[in-house]
């Protein structure tokens, strides 16, 4: 071989040596990242904080919970639900309220009668709460999905009295909500559970039918082990324009640990579904094939293998095309005078086949201002806005603006 042709055949192995190294490099981020997605981390975004309500005049806002409606002219059409706390676990009828200039601005409406409280027997009100909205698109109405509570004339009437789950909806074109009512579901053999509506993120299939997490709750809770018996479900349901009805429900899911499993909140991400779930004392996520059927649950960490530091409040997914990310309160962050530690609003990507949270990623999406902004929401705009929205005195809206376009924007809630 003359000295030409060794180097020409030098050349070709390194060239195939490389083309190797290449191959295997892809072969090894494939396992870990699934085909077509985006390096994590690489979802870029800003963040823009904007204060939508006032402190209200008797109470204090809470749960703000906003859902965004296609309209044919493409102009910026939302609406939202919101209620004042008068106490711990005691709030006024549901409010509701409308902007057309994406967000910016709102205009509450006058408390509607069929949003009210009413009389439950023994001088005691029931009213509803923890509503959360979605757009179903096979009926052009916003849905939402809260369950009841009992009160006296001072507060909360106690954990003893059943909640039910209710829902409302929305007509865009008459401008229309109707009176709240109570979703039929199956009764248990002994006929002995309180059932709550999701108070999180619910989904509406591409077949019209809507996953919608509920718990429940036996009323015995005289025996020492009520502590352990939240208990919960995937349900599916059906929405004609008329009628909220059940179909069918999943495997239930349970944690023997204090309170066990409650207000979830579902995403749909590459073909799984991903559920985040309170608990006292952490917050566990679980995944699944079809919606309905999860695997074990599993406490959430960073990717150091160190404890999320999330509890006794609820996480909300943020769902985009090329990134699945949570939102979330945690201790460690000069928040203890905090209760619960529940602000600020963090945001970081989550690693979809690791399930836990990626921590170089973690950024405040909502600062501490000295209040409890804890139980917030999380909702899909648009192609390119994701808003979160909270209050503490006033309401707030974090716009999240995507550099590239959401392609789940219509997918997810």
């Amino acid at each position: 071989m003359n000295e030409n042709s060794a180097r020409a055949y030098a050349h070709r192995c390194a060239v195939a040596c490389l083309a190797v190294v290449v191959l295997l490099s892809g072969v090894a981020q494939s396992a870990d990242r699934p085909a077509g997605a985006a390096p994590v981390g690489a979802v870029d975004y800003t963040l823009e904080l904007t204060e939508i309500l006032p402190p209200a005049t008797e109470g204090k806002w809470f749960q703000p919970r906003p859902v965004a409606i296609p309209t044919r002219d493409g102009s910026p059409l939302a609406v939202m639900t919101i209620q004042r706390a008068l106490g711990s676990d005691f709030y006024t009828g549901l409010s509701t309220a409308r902007s057309i200039d994406g967000g910016r601005t709102w205009t509450l409406a006058p408390e509607d009668p069929g949003h009210g409280w009413r009389p439950g027997g023994n001088d005691l009100q029931v009213g509803v709460c923890d509503i959360t909205l979605g757009w179903h698109a096979p009926t052009g109405r916003v849905i939402g999905i809260g369950h009841t509570a009992t009160y006296t004339k001072k507060g909360f009437a106690g954990i003893e009295h059943r909640r039910d789950t209710v829902w409302i909806a929305y007509d865009p074109a008459t401008g229309r909500w109707t009176p709240w009512r109570i979703l039929a579901l199956p009764e248990t053999p002994d006929n002995r559970y309180f059932i709550n509506g999701v108070h999180g993120q619910w989904l509406t299939e591409p077949d019209g039918s809507l996953l919608v997490p509920i718990y429940y709750l036996s009323p015995k809770i005289a025996d020492a082990r009520w502590m352990f018996s939240f208990r919960g479900a995937v349900a599916r349901l059906r929405f004609d324009g008329r009628e909220l009805t059940f179909v069918d429900a999943g495997r239930e899911l349970n944690l023997a640990v204090p309170r066990g499993v409650y207000e979830k909140s579902l995403t749909w991400y590459r073909g799984k579904y991903y559920m985040t779930i309170r608990n006292d004392l952490r917050g566990y996520v679980t995944v699944s094939d079809d919606g309905l059927n999860f695997a074990p649950l599993r406490a959430w960490t960073f990717d150091d293998g160190s404890d999320l530091g999330s509890y006794n409040t609820q996480q909300k997914w943020v769902t985009h095309g090329d990134g699945l990310f949570l939102v979330y309160t945690r201790r460690g962050a000069n928040n203890d005078h905090i209760p619960r530690h529940r602000a600020p609003l963090f945001i970081a990507e989550v690693d979809p086949e690791k399930l836990h949270v990626l921590r170089r990623t973690e950024r405040v999406a909502v600062p501490e201002r000295g209040a409890d902004i804890g139980n917030f929401d999380a909702t899909t705009v648009n192609a390119r806005e994701t808003w979160i929205t909270t209050a503490g005195g006033p309401a707030f809206l974090a716009r999240i603006q995507w550099s590239k376009p959401n392609s789940l924007a219509g997918r997810v809630n």
